[in-house]
């Protein structure tokens, strides 16, 4: 079975996003020594990709060259999108169509974001690790990591790391009570 694997930057107030879903708080944040904090190991172990409609639309927004070539990205909306070239489209069943995802055979599950689908799935017991990585900056107001989290759930600590940028990754597993 795959993991899937919660891999994201959170401000120290734990928002993922600016009020209006925008990421520039993020890319903003300087990074002199253009240290990836573990992107490229992540993306080299993943061969798929799941993310929410506002941050595809995000994604989309800034004007990049699509980053997941070579996994299969499924976004879930409440929107119908044009299918395109390995990304496709959940609009309903979520949580089955995802447990489906995660029983095939291949590479871990990379969960980009955001937060309703993060809380959806935790709360379906589906993610089994999180890195989150985080950012020294308090946005004061914005999206939140965890919104409306319905369920307990319990993590162990898997591993920690400082960088001189003073970002500070932390690395969990779920446990298995």
């Amino acid at each position: 079975m795959k993991k899937i694997i919660l891999y994201i930057a959170t401000s120290l107030d734990q928002c993922i996003a600016e009020p209006d879903g925008s990421l520039d708080w993020l890319t903003e944040f300087p990074n002199p020594e253009k240290t990836d904090y573990g992107y490229k190991n992540l993306l080299a172990s993943v061969d798929t990709v799941i993310m929410g409609g506002k941050t595809y639309r995000e994604l989309l927004n800034m004007d990049v060259i699509w980053p997941y070539p070579n996994q299969h990205t499924y976004v879930v909306s409440h929107h119908e999108w044009s299918a395109k070239e390995n990304i496709s489209f959940i609009t309903e069943n979520i949580v089955e169509t995802i447990s489906e995802l995660r029983n095939r055979k291949g590479k871990d599950i990379w969960l980009v974001g955001g937060g309703e689908l993060i809380s959806m799935l935790l709360a379906a017991n589906l993610i089994d690790e999180m890195r989150i990585a985080y950012i020294p900056v308090i946005l004061a107001r914005g999206v939140p990591l965890f919104p409306e989290q319905p369920k307990e759930s319990k993590w162990e600590l898997a591993g920690t790391q400082a960088y001189n940028s003073n970002v500070l990754m932390v690395e969990y597993r779920r446990r298995e009570d």
